[in-house]
C-alpha cells in the first residue's frame, strides 16, 4: 500500500503516481486546467517548445500547484545570467495563465542551432515533460530542441545521406576497479564490413556525460554529413566518461584516475573490440573545455599513441599560470620535445567571450616554445556547444590525412 505525504509530484506536473493529493487540491488542480483530467481525455494541446515563423521561441510547463516558474538555458543569449544563487539556477520568469500553464518567449529570433533548457519549478529543475529528446550531464538531464535552418544543417539529421551507428559500450576499468561506460560511433558500411578504421577520442566537458557529444554535441550528424560530402575521412568516434569517483584534492582538470583509465583501459577495449588502425598515425584526441584538458595532460605528452589533437575552449594557468606552466613543463618537458617531431597537428580553438580566454595564452606559449605545429582558431562566443560543434566540423577534415 503507497503512503503519500504530499501533493507535489500528480499536482505540479500532472503525472501519474499512484497517490491521490487531497480532495482540494484536486479539485483546484483539475477544475479549469492545463492537466489531463482522466486517461481516457485526449492528453493536453500546448506544445511546450513551440518555434514562431519569425524563430523566436516560447516555452510552456503545466504545474497548475506552483508558485513560480523560469526557463532555465546557458544556450539562450536572452536568459543572463545563468549562474546559481543559494543552489536555484537563474533563469527566464515564466508566466502563468489562467489553467496553470506557464509560459515564456525569446524577445528575439533563436538562430538555426541545437540548445539545451530546463523549467525550475517551484526551485526545482524539471526537464520538459513533454519533451522527446535528452541530454545526459554530470548532474542530471536536461532537454534539447532544435531551430531547423541552413546555417545549423552541418550538425542536423540528413535524410539523403547514409547514417552510422552510436553504440553504449560498457568495460571494466582495471585501474579504477570499477564498470565504466563510452559511448562510439561507427561509420556508415560499418557493420557490414572488414574495413578497419582511425578512431578520434573525443572527451567532453566538466558538466556533461559521455552521451552528450552525441545528445546535444551531435558529432554523429556532423561526422555523418562531413564523410557524405567526402570532406572527413570515414572514422569511429569513441566519447569515453570524462569523471571519475570523486577524491579529496583531486582536480578534474588534471585527473591521473582519469589518465590511467584511458590510456590503459579504454584504448586497449577499442582496440580488442572495434576494426581499429592501432596506430599512433591513425589515432587522435580531442575534448572540450575539461575534455581539452585532458587533451592537454594525456594527449599533447603522449605523440607515441596520437598525432592528431583538438584542444577546445581550454588552456593552463587558469588558478595560476606561473605555477600550473612551470608544473606541466617540468612533467612533460622531454615528451613535448618528442611531440614537436611527431605529431602532424594539433587544433586549438576557443571563443573570445569564453569566461577562461586568457588561459589560452600561455598554452600557446608552451607549443611555441617546443615548435608543436598547431592551428589557431578564434571564434566569436564563449564557452557553450554552439563553438564546440562547429569546432569539431572544423577538426574532423583535417585529420588522418
Amino acid at each position: 500500500m503507497k503512503h503519500c505525504n504530499s501533493i507535489a509530484i500528480l499536482a505540479i506536473l500532472g503525472a501519474g503516481s499512484g497517490c491521490a493529493a487531497p480532495a482540494s487540491a484536486q479539485q483546484s488542480a483539475t477544475s479549469n486546467t492545463c492537466l489531463q483530467k482522466t486517461w481516457r481525455d485526449p492528453p493536453p494541446s500546448y506544445k511546450s517548445v513551440e518555434i514562431q515563423a519569425d524563430n523566436r521561441v516560447t516555452f510552456r510547463v503545466c504545474a497548475p500547484l506552483a508558485k513560480d516558474a523560469k526557463l532555465v538555458s546557458a544556450d539562450l543569449p536572452d536568459i543572463v545570467p545563468t549562474g546559481m544563487t543559494d543552489g536555484i539556477a537563474a533563469g527566464a520568469v515564466m508566466t502563468r495563465d489562467a489553467t496553470g500553464l506557464w509560459s515564456w518567449t525569446t524577445a528575439r529570433p533563436v538562430p538555426a542551432d541545437t540548445y539545451r533548457f530546463t523549467f525550475q519549478v517551484d526551485g526545482a529543475p524539471v526537464p520538459d515533460p513533454r519533451g522527446t529528446a535528452w541530454s545526459e550531464q554530470v548532474n542530471g538531464v536536461t532537454s534539447v530542441f532544435e531551430v531547423p535552418g541552413p546555417e545549423g544543417a552541418f550538425q542536423t539529421y540528413d535524410e539523403k545521406v547514409r547514417h552510422g551507428t552510436v553504440s553504449v559500450v560498457e568495460y571494466w576499468s582495471k585501474s579504477l576497479g570499477i564498470k565504466r561506460r563510452a559511448h562510439v560511433y561507427t561509420p556508415p558500411g560499418y557493420m557490414r564490413g572488414t574495413t578497419r578504421y582511425p578512431v578520434l577520442y573525443l572527451v567532453h566537458g566538466a558538466g556533461d556525460s559521455d552521451g552528450s557529444w552525441t545528445s546535444v554535441g551531435h558529432a554523429q550528424y556532423i561526422l555523418d554529413n562531413l564523410i557524405a560530402a567526402g570532406k572527413a575521412k570515414p572514422m569511429i568516434i569513441v566519447m569515453p566518461t570524462g569523471h571519475t569517483p570523486y577524491k579529496a584534492g583531486q582536480s578534474i582538470l588534471t585527473n591521473q584516475d582519469f589518465g590511467n583509465d584511458f590510456l590503459t583501459d579504454l584504448i586497449p577495449t577499442i582496440d580488442r573490440s572495434y576494426r581499429t588502425i592501432a596506430t599512433a598515425s591513425s589515432r587522435a584526441m580531442a575534448g572540450l573545455s575539461m575534455g581539452g584538458a585532458h587533451t592537454i595532460n594525456f594527449g599533447l605528452p603522449h605523440s607515441d599513441l596520437f598525432r592528431y589533437l583538438g584542444i577546445f575552449s581550454m588552456g593552463i594557468g587558469i588558478e595560476n599560470p606561473q605555477a600550473e606552466v612551470a608544473a606541466y613543463e617540468n612533467a612533460n618537458a622531454a615528451a613535448l620535445r618528442r611531440g614537436a617531431k611527431e605529431f602532424k597537428l594539433v587544433y586549438y580553438a576557443i571563443g573570445k567571450d569564453d569566461f577562461i580566454f586568457n588561459s589560452s595564452k600561455p598554452m600557446r606559449r608552451i607549443m611555441d616554445r617546443y615548435a608543436i605545429p598547431y592551428v589557431y582558431k578564434e571564434s566569436s562566443g564563449g564557452h557553450t556547444w554552439i563553438n564546440w560543434r562547429r569546432y569539431l566540423n572544423d577538426f574532423a577534415p583535417i585529420i588522418f590525412k
